[in-house]
């Protein structure tokens, strides 16, 4: 469905135009690092976004790891990713006056001895840079499980605030005159030489709207594999982890004084933001292999990962439409993905330079429908 080709001047009220160099659509965590990029490099944006819309983001818990537990194995682009995000993440702490990134390691209880020997044979290898050597026996961290094989450490993890990164962008983006709160109707939506919507005009629009780019008559051809994901948020006063993350078939860690995050499940055919008895259960289920304690479940929440089938990002512009861009599927890896990519989109479309060819939207052309017509 084409939206557009009409006369840049039809039903606009001169008056009332603001004109930028990019809208974006979306401000869960992708949107909102593309925004603050462009900001960065001297671009003006406009975000338009109705926050209720998905829950994504907002009830991530936002971990970062370079280590895939289920191969031990590094996870993809980790030495080229890293740099770039906590590099991006502590400039706009500085700049947003708040701290968002905490530096924890993440302690991995072992279940079997096969581990124990994979994890000696990839921290004196290709994982010594992430991986602990030692293997240790004694957890001091209060009403943990103590397992018989031990546990280890990884390092250069940690998690970014999520929620807080997202509200202190949406205040600097309103302060700015650069957010809408509203919900995109893209038959509002006029493509011409400039991008024209409501009362924004644009040189060009990037779509970040996780999941819901289903819903985007321009890049709705993308090949989604979406996951559900639902995280608990409980409160107990016996236990005890101070900064770690302890992970065995799930993640526990330290919020604020006896408040703590554990998750997460994946379900790929509950695809909203309801939390479900069944989560519920598997939650619980996860949280007993970890800790004794008792706790009390303050919050449960629920929100849709946007992955896509090769569980590569996907960014890049339409094939047939030079000012429209996408930037979305940063799926269970966007805190890490999101502001090197962001950077490479960033160069793409002012510099010119090449993206990834493993992450280029061009890469599922062949899934593209060709009637954009009403």
């Amino acid at each position: 469905m084409l939206i557009g080709e009409k006369n840049a001047d039809s039903n606009q009220n001169k008056n009332n135009i603001k004109t930028f160099d990019f809208i974006i659509v979306g401000q869960g965590l992708a949107g909102s690092v593309l925004a603050l990029k462009l900001i960065e490099n001297n671009f003006s944006v406009m975000v338009i976004d109705k926050p209720e819309l998905s829950n994504c983001s907002k009830v991530a818990a936002g971990i970062f790891n370079p280590i895939i537990f289920k191969r031990l194995s590094k996870s993809w682009m980790a030495d080229e990713i890293l740099p770039e995000m906590l590099r991006f993440y502590k400039e706009v702490g500085k700049n947003l006056n708040c701290k968002l990134i905490i530096k924890r390691n993440i302690v991995k209880l072992f279940s079997e001895q096969q581990e124990v020997d994979l994890w000696h044979k990839k921290a004196n290898g290709e994982l010594k840079k992430y991986l602990y050597k030692e293997i240790y026996t004694e957890n001091h961290s209060q009403n943990i499980k103590q397992s018989e094989f031990g546990f280890s450490k990884v390092t250069e993890s940690g998690n970014l605030n999520v929620n807080l990164f997202l509200e202190s962008t949406r205040k600097y983006l309103t302060e700015k005159n650069s957010f809408a709160n509203e919900k995109f109707e893209y038959t509002q939506l006029i493509t011409s030489e400039k991008i024209i919507y409501k009362e924004f005009v644009a040189s060009k629009i990037i779509f970040a709207e996780g999941y819901l780019v289903k819903h985007n008559p321009f890049f709705n051809y993308i090949p989604l594999k979406p996951a559900k994901g639902e995280i608990l948020t409980i409160e107990s006063n016996d236990l005890k982890i101070e900064t770690d993350i302890i992970n065995k078939n799930g993640f526990i860690f330290s919020d604020k004084e006896n408040q703590f995050k554990t998750g997460a499940t994946y379900n790929w055919e509950d695809l909203n933001d309801n939390t479900s008895q069944n989560g519920l259960i598997e939650l619980q289920e996860k949280l007993k292999k970890i800790t004794v304690a008792d706790y009390k479940i303050k919050s449960h929440n629920a929100g849709v990962r946007p992955s896509v089938i090769d569980r590569r990002p996907v960014l890049g512009k339409h094939p047939q439409y030079n000012n429209l861009f996408v930037f979305n599927g940063m799926g269970t890896k966007g805190v890490m993905l999101a502001p090197y990519f962001a950077e490479q989109l960033l160069n793409y479309i002012s510099k010119n330079s090449e993206l990834n060819a493993e992450v280029n939207v061009e890469r599922f052309r062949k899934y593209l429908a060709t009637n954009y017509t009403n």
